[in-house]
């Protein structure tokens, strides 16, 4: 008699084994059956077994044949993406990005939807309402819903897909994924915001070319993602990279989480507006007037050379220098990537980060480490979808797909 646990194994070995020959075609295609044996170790037959399977999902498709290399010419195999489809959902304080993707990360329509709810149930009602409104509007642009993924700021437990916190409203273990999937009758993937971009970054951004990246958003807050050897790190607690309460100034204001000079004060998008018309006010002169202080002005004038926007930029990189070289010399990534409304003044800011880089962090551990800007900045949900493309590579998503083929 077979046993659970042997079943268990068996699957197990199922969605990895699918999962190596997914991945190695995702993103080594065009590539041979030959050449996925040699690269993933596998026997010809498991192989041959698999890409049955994924030909017959509509999840691959085979192409030209490669050029002969002596007898029978092997045929090439890449993934198919245009049939399959996911919604994207970036969850904000006010509102939620809705964005249609196809499984290549093409995107394929979006709409904003003004969600101002304060409690834990009219914002469910209101979102749950938004993503059916979506996917009505543009039903005839989707094949096969395969997941919807929303990320969010606050705590999230990423594999029950539980929300345990939120900034702006109270939530008591909220159960979205469960809510979602019961809902639409579809796959659902819950994450943060923060630490989704920052592995949309390693997917199809500016840390492609790495394995272990640190990503840090300047937005309403500050926070960071780290990915280790290509994947979220998250840790046994499910919640890591809060760099906006690392303390950098002991006799700073008082920050919301009840301590005082985190960078958080000084580092968000209100801070820096708030600092520039504390400096007005006091009578400093600058081309900006205290009825134009966002984000986006304030980065205008500094890249004119407004010499009060560019000394606020120059201190807010110099604090967030600061943290950022503490988490360095803990995790010593091969890559920093900044990312929010304030890269807007990529060089000034840049420069200071870089400054205090310079000066403290280990010789050994900033040579040759690159700091860059997001290149997702533009793709508010890109960090949602991106929590779906895991789960076609890692295999969870993929055999789910393949449930009805395998034996």
């Amino acid at each position: 008699m077979t046993t659970s646990g042997q079943i268990g194994n068996i699957d197990l070995v199922k969605q990895l084994n699918g999962a190596v020959v997914y991945r190695l075609i995702d993103q080594q295609g065009p590539i041979s059956r030959i050449q996925i044996a040699e690269l993933s170790q596998l026997a010809p037959a498991s192989i041959t077994k698999i890409t049955r399977q994924l030909l017959d999902r509509g999840l691959i498709k085979e192409v030209e044949q490669q050029a002969s290399t002596g007898g029978r010419r092997a045929v090439s195999i890449v993934t198919e993406s245009k049939h399959f489809h996911t919604v994207a959902i970036r969850l904000g304080r006010n509102g939620a990005t809705v964005t249609l993707y196809n499984l290549s990360g093409k995107s394929i329509a979006e709409e904003a939807y003004s969600l101002p709810e304060r409690t834990q149930e009219t914002l469910e009602k209101g979102l749950l309402h938004a993503i059916a409104s979506f996917i009505e509007t543009f039903r005839n642009k989707i094949r096969e819903l395969i997941a919807i993924a929303i990320s969010l700021p606050g705590l999230v437990d990423p594999e029950d897909g539980v929300v345990k916190y939120m900034p702006h409203i109270s939530v008591d273990n909220w159960q979205l994924g469960k809510t979602i999937r019961e809902r639409f009758n579809v796959n659902s993937f819950i994450g943060h915001d923060i630490r989704s971009l920052a592995l949309a970054e390693h997917y199809f951004g500016a840390t492609q070319d790495c394995e272990d990246s640190m990503l840090v958003r300047v937005h309403r807050g500050t926070g960071a993602g780290f990915i280790i050897n290509g994947q979220i790190f998250l840790g046994k607690n499910r919640n890591v990279g809060e760099i906006g309460h690392i303390q950098i100034d002991p006799l700073g204001e008082r920050c919301y989480c009840g301590n005082f000079g985190c960078l958080e004060t000084v580092a968000s998008n209100l801070a820096i507006e708030q600092r520039v018309r504390n400096l007005l006010s006091q009578g400093y002169s600058s081309k900006l007037t205290l009825d134009d202080c966002s984000i986006s002005t304030i980065c205008k004038a500094a890249n004119k050379g407004d010499e009060l926007a560019v000394n606020v930029i120059e201190y807010v990189g110099h604090q967030l220098g600061k943290a950022i070289s503490i988490a360095i010399n803990l995790f010593n990534p091969q890559k920093v990537v900044i990312s929010g409304d304030l890269t807007e003044a990529e060089k000034i800011l840049l420069n200071a980060i870089q400054r205090c880089i310079d000066n403290q962090v280990l010789i050994n551990f900033r040579q040759s480490l690159p700091l860059v800007t997001s290149q997702l900045d533009h793709r508010s949900a890109i960090g949602s979808f991106a929590l779906v493309k895991r789960s076609m590579l890692n295999g969870i998503l993929l055999q789910h797909l393949l449930g009805e083929n395998n034996d």
